[in-house]
């Protein structure tokens, strides 16, 4: 497609694009464009912050078996006369029947939207920069395989101080870094190189709620996820997954 959308294209993108439904390239132009528009982006923001608080667990209950009796006495005679046990309601409580029935739906509803937000939705955003990066002349806006030249760079452009490892004597040199924005943050990006491979370590503060360890691979690349020292470490390339495993290993020791 072009790589050009005007407003009103982006707003039919903008809904599938957070719920992760769009390709890769789609994916990029609505990236592109809210870089360039401020109300539209300021419009992704607020879809954004809207699933976030839908995902929010104090929102989230279970049914409970209570609830789904219910459900079941609401139903016509004949959809459950073969569950053992159950009785006809009187006509009168039927709408209340009813009523736990949409209350079921909306517990449904907010499962669905829970498990498909958090680290979903991260995974797709460091997917989204580490490909931006390799497609624009921006992979690093540091060059440098000294750690003590590229740990210095994040001063005052994080608010933090990241781990720079250099992993030269294992074979995944250090490359340089750069800043860059995930999830609504600014995060340090660590960029290493395994037999041309290029290795993006995106590194921020450990938030409440985000899973411990997860391997997967998503339109092609590999990513590993985990928390160590108070941090979020997730490091993502086109690298075969055994190495990539081993590199984050060398990164946790």
């Amino acid at each position: 497609m072009n790589g050009d959308l005007n407003c009103d294209e982006l707003k039919t993108l903008l809904h599938p694009y957070v719920d992760g439904e769009l390709d890769l390239v789609r994916s990029l132009c609505v990236e592109r464009h809210v870089q360039e528009c401020s109300g539209c982006a300021g419009a992704l923001k607020q879809l954004q912050r809207l699933r976030q608080s839908l995902s929010n667990p104090q929102f989230y209950h279970r049914a409970g078996p209570d609830l789904r009796r219910r459900v079941l006495w609401a139903l016509p005679q004949e959809s459950r006369s073969t569950v053992p046990g159950r009785f006809r309601l009187p006509r009168l409580f039927v709408p209340l029947g009813l009523a736990a029935s949409f209350l079921l739906v909306a517990f449904l509803t907010w499962d669905i939207v829970r498990s498909r937000s958090g680290q979903d939705f991260v995974e797709r955003e460091v997917v989204s920069a580490y490909v931006r990066a390799q497609l624009s002349n921006r992979s690093m806006d540091v060059k440098s395989s000294d750690s003590h030249e590229v740990k210095p760079f994040f001063n005052r452009k994080v608010a933090f101080a990241p781990t720079v490892k250099d992993l030269t004597d294992h074979g995944y040199p250090l490359e340089g870094g750069r800043v860059d924005y995930v999830d609504s943050r600014t995060v340090a990006v660590l960029v290493y190189t395994r037999h041309k491979h290029f290795i993006n370590l995106f590194v921020w503060p450990a938030g409440a709620g985000e899973q411990a360890s997860r391997d997967m691979s998503r339109q092609g690349y590999n990513l590993i996820h985990w928390q160590s020292g108070g941090f979020t470490y997730w490091a993502i390339s086109d690298l075969n997954e055994r190495e990539l495993r081993e590199f984050a290993q060398l990164i946790k020791s």
